[in-house]
């Protein structure tokens, strides 16, 4: 195995902490993998990696190793790409992840445009709401919802930001009423965002006030249409950013409760790998993507409170908040999720 396969190895194996992964990843047999890395410590005259039954990290050299690696590995990326960037009119694929409901209502509608100035670029979306440290190899954007990356080759870059709303549907308002604290959040079926059925406390806040709730949902979903849908319905009362649920506020098919508290804000980035010559097909999209969401105003809109809603829905956010709220029957004791 020549040197530079053997340092894309190394640097696999480190960064998905698994030799069989890494091997995959490269299309290389676990027994040639595991061969080409031991090859590597016997020239280098020192042990890389530590392993175990249960668990692979680098030795202390090991890092310093996979850091230069990285770096020239980089520098090699850069420059097979410096040709790309001059190109008047990128073509090829270029693949994003993003979440099914992000790609679907603001990624997807958007593309008809670009292709108008860029109709030799395809664009591949691989939808997933879970994703893993690393962009994976292949991936040209990420959108994400975390302020950080734990890669420093990864590169961050603010797209828009998105208030948390909880709301539900004027029909379960008129037949439930509103809460008027977020504590009474625990007396009705909830339709909440999340993976795991270990539920995070959520914390609202009110000038100086906060108050933390647990809530234990009657519908636990990792996608935020499937929570909207049963939202509208009349299943709950819904929490979920206003990127995914903003037309149905502004149509009044749901109505926000809780409007003098605030849940912490969800930041909308976009992650790429770090280079000084990025192909023109990656940089032509980011400024594409930032140039829509500055026109479309998404930023004011998804952050303005009260959101923007009709008079039908004012109306029945009215007429449910002096109603007091029903008992939840006795199935919510087998309620259970995670938010």
């Amino acid at each position: 195995m020549d040197r530079l396969t053997q340092m894309e190895l190394f640097v696999q194996t480190v960064e998905l902490s698994s030799i069989t992964r890494a091997a995959e990843k490269l299309g290389l047999s676990d027994s040639v993998a595991s061969r080409s890395l031991s090859a590597l410590e016997q020239r280098l005259g020192a042990r890389l990696l530590e392993r175990t039954t249960r668990r692979l990290w680098p030795t202390e050299a090991g890092r310093a190793y996979h850091q230069r690696c990285v770096q020239l590995l980089v520098e090699l990326a850069d420059a097979d790409a410096t040709v790309g960037q001059y190109s008047v009119r990128p073509s090829g694929v270029l693949s994003l992840t993003s979440s099914p409901s992000f790609a679907m209502m603001h990624i997807a509608p958007m593309l008809p445009e670009f292709w108008r100035l860029y109709p030799g670029l395809s664009i591949q979306i691989l939808a997933a709401n879970h994703y893993a440290d690393a962009i994976e190899s292949g991936v040209d954007i990420a959108v994400r919802t975390r302020p950080f990356e734990p890669d420093s080759g990864i590169t961050v870059r603010k797209l828009t930001q998105a208030r948390y709303v909880p709301a539900a549907s004027p029909k379960y308002l008129a037949e439930r009423g509103a809460p008027s604290t977020p504590k009474e959040l625990e007396c009705h079926p909830t339709l909440i965002y999340g993976f795991s059925r270990e539920i995070q406390p959520l914390v609202f806040s009110r000038g100086d006030t906060t108050e933390t709730v647990r809530l234990k949902p009657a519908l636990l979903s990792s996608e935020g249409r499937v929570l909207c849908a049963a939202a509208l319905a009349g299943g709950g009362i819904l929490l979920q950013p206003m990127y995914t649920i903003y037309d149905d506020l502004k149509a009044g098919r749901l109505v926000p409760v809780l409007q003098d508290w605030h849940l912490p804000a969800l930041a909308i980035n976009l992650a790429y790998h770090s280079r000084k010559h990025q192909p023109a097909k990656i940089r032509v999209f980011i400024d594409f993507l930032l140039a829509h969401f500055a026109q479309q105003d998404y930023e004011r809109k998804w952050n303005e409170w009260p959101p923007a809603a009709t008079t039908a829905g004012n109306s029945a956010s009215t007429a449910s908040s002096g109603r007091k709220h029903a008992p939840i029957g006795a199935g919510s004791s087998d309620q259970r999720g995670t938010g």
